[in-house]
């Protein structure tokens, strides 16, 4: 593999590249998924190819393809080349790439037990008995499961002398329950919703799960919400748990702080963000209380890899400390944008097939010293809400609205009942700024998000947030 990456390499400095990266990347995946009984879906795949980039005349150029052979690499290289010439004769800026040293190392994700070592009938087996607890009740029309697997293999090397293996591997699995009466429809997800937990792990994290040993509570929520009363609406006291924390770190501050969307690179796919390097280092974005770090080292997180698609060795890092706007997402292309001396290591690409991007990097708020019977008892008249169920924020990411599966009522310091279709609204400022209380690390929790979509071509890229439950102060809900 190495000759195969040398080759590239020299072929794109001899077709003029100024300076070149190439990656070689063997995916293997799997998707198991489930419906009322029956097989719904089921794919075991595998492709390798290679992606090549360069810079020639201060600008990016990239080419791929699935035939790794040397007169393919040198093609490809020379591909890329004329993109890049053909790209700087409109360049206005010549690409600046911020140092890195050139690494030479091997990683992989920490597996216990490879996830594609276990047989299809023992996973089939497993989601086969959730369905059945999950169907046990009439009410409940539709059940859904499924099971998820994916390793990615991947050489990089690049024309400064960098070469790294890495070898990526995640799981994850999760179902919901549809119940139905008088027209009613209410849903409950377990370990979340939106397909379930996902982790950098392997087969382990299925075990811990212990899908089959929760499919009845799940079911039950899912009925007991048909006949509950309304989320209640007014500004009330809101305490949010990480299932529902997850989307709420990755909408509004997650995207907010890629670099490129603040900069204007990025605007068709989501739109740009409110947080501007003018506020850098003077802007509130939430309560004191309020630390949110990025880390691309946390054991178990879906950004979790030794290098990024740059080359860069990953890290840990501030985008809010103590409320305050610290930092961003950054690659090596951009750093320089914010006067920092290295890329933040967030460069990342969808396969071989695709050139690299800013993505969030694994994003989590820290743990505060709060009891769980604290943060509850402490509130007057408020709602807990969980587990995702819809949302929308806008161009900015300020003005957001995220709906919940299921609420429970805080009257008095004292849980008094499930509540359904909770919802809330905020603008993002003032939303984590009203936050004044979260609870200690005993309570934190990783939730991966393996669906987040960006760019034109889109990606799709993974990463994973970190929270225990936290509460808000006077929130608009039931909106």
């Amino acid at each position: 593999m190495k000759d195969m990456l040398q080759l590239a390499l020299d072929a794109a400095r001899a077709a003029g590249a100024d300076w070149a990266d190439l990656r070689i990347i063997h995916t293997r995946s799997q998707v198991i998924q489930t419906r009322n009984g029956k097989v719904s879906g089921l794919s075991d795949s595998e492709d390798m190819g290679f992606g090549i980039r360069v810079l020639a005349g201060g600008a990016w150029g990239f080419a791929s393809s699935n035939r790794l052979e040397p007169a393919e690499l040198k093609a490809k290289a020379a591909e890329a080349v004329r993109i890049a010439r053909a790209s700087a004769s409109l360049n206005q800026d010549a690409v600046r790439l911020a140092p890195e040293p050139a690494w030479r190392d091997f990683w992989q994700t920490p597996v216990q037990i490879d996830p594609f070592s276990v047989g299809l009938p023992e996973k089939l087996a497993l989601l086969m008995e959730c369905d059945r607890i999950l169907r046990a009740d009439d009410r409940v029309k539709e059940a859904t499961c499924s099971m998820s697997f994916l390793r990615e293999h991947q050489h990089y090397a690049n024309s400064e002398g960098a070469h790294i293996e890495q070898r990526l591997t995640r799981s994850g699995a999760g179902y919901t329950a549809m119940a139905v009466k008088d027209g009613e429809v209410q849903q409950r997800s377990y370990p979340m919703s939106h397909g379930g937990q996902y982790m950098g792990l392997g087969w382990e994290l299925i075990l811990a799960l212990d899908l089959a040993g929760n499919a009845e509570r799940t079911r039950e929520e899912a009925i007991a919400l048909l006949s509950a009363p309304q989320c209640p609406s007014g500004r009330l006291d809101l305490i949010l748990k990480p299932m529902q924390l997850v989307l709420q770190i990755h909408e509004s501050v997650g995207h907010a702080s890629e670099l490129d969307r603040v900069l204007g690179f990025e605007a068709n796919y989501a739109g740009t963000s409110f947080a501007t390097t003018d506020k850098l280092g003077n802007f509130r974005y939430g309560s004191p209380i309020v630390n949110l770090v990025a880390d691309g080292t946390v054991p178990g997180g879906l950004a979790t890899q030794g290098y990024d698609d740059d080359g860069v060795r990953q890290g840990r890092w501030h985008i809010v400390q103590d409320g305050i706007l610290k930092g961003y997402m950054t690659n090596r292309e951009l750093a320089h944008r914010v006067d920092e001396e290295r890329s933040r290591g967030c460069n990342r690409a969808e396969g071989w097939f695709h050139l690299p991007i800013t993505r969030i990097n694994n994003l989590s708020l820290m743990p505060g010293t709060h009891s769980w019977e604290a943060l509850v008892g402490e509130v007057e008249d408020g709602v807990i809400m969980d587990a995702n169920k819809c949302w929308s924020i806008d161009q900015q990411r300020l003005n957001f609205q995220f709906g919940c599966e299921i609420g429970w009522r805080v009257q008095k310091g004292k849980i008094t009942g499930l509540v359904k279709n909770p919802t809330y609204q905020s603008i993002t400022p003032e939303f984590w700024g009203s936050c004044d209380a979260i609870c200690g690390p005993e309570h934190w929790q990783l939730v991966g998000v393996a669906n987040c979509g960006k760019g034109q071509p889109g990606q799709t890229a993974e990463m994973s947030h970190g929270s225990s439950p936290a509460r808000f102060r006077k929130i608009e809900v039931g909106v």
